[in-house]
This record gives structure tokens, C-alpha cells and sequence, in this order.
């Protein structure tokens, strides 16, 4: 337990910005989702309607800190060549 004032506001901080960001990593992970059913149902204008929506939210992530900026470079790579290998 916080000894210190300094601690224990610390302490309730931590709880505030982990829950925000735990949302952000939620919405993070609901947007990718939703690029990958997109992907598997097969039609192409849905899934890039979706990954643009996407790309936004994960560069909001990135530049929170909330993920790198390599992950979040990856996974609209992935996301996008996924679409592209769609007939």
C-alpha cells in the first residue's frame, strides 16, 4: 500500500489511465476485427470501407503510445495485403 500522499495519488492515476487505455486497446482490437470478418465474408469494397476506418483508429493508438508504431505499421500491412489477395 502507498506510504505517501505522492503515492497514493499515483496509485489512483494508475487506475484512471489504465482504464482509458485499456479502452483504446479494446477499440484497437474491435476495429481489427472487423477488417478480418470483413476479409472473410469475401467482399472487397466492405473490407476497404472498413480498413480505412480502421487505419484511423490505429494510428490514434499509435500516436497515444497505447502500441508501437511498428505494430501498428504491421498490422495495416497485414490488413491491407489480406485485401488485396481477395479474387
Amino acid at each position: 500500500m502507498a506510504n505517501t500522499a505522492q503515492a497514493r495519488k499515483r496509485a489512483r492515476q494508475s487506475v484512471a489511465t489504465n482504464m482509458h487505455n485499456s479502452s483504446l486497446r479494446s477499440m484497437l482490437r474491435t476495429a481489427i476485427k472487423r477488417v478480418r470478418t470483413a476479409i472473410e465474408a469475401g467482399d472487397k469494397a466492405v473490407a476497404n470501407e472498413v480498413l480505412q476506418k480502421a487505419t484511423s483508429v490505429i494510428d490514434r493508438v499509435a500516436d497515444k503510445n497505447i502500441i508501437h508504431k511498428n505494430k501498428a505499421a504491421r498490422h495495416k500491412s497485414r490488413l491491407s495485403a489480406a485485401i488485396k489477395a481477395l479474387a
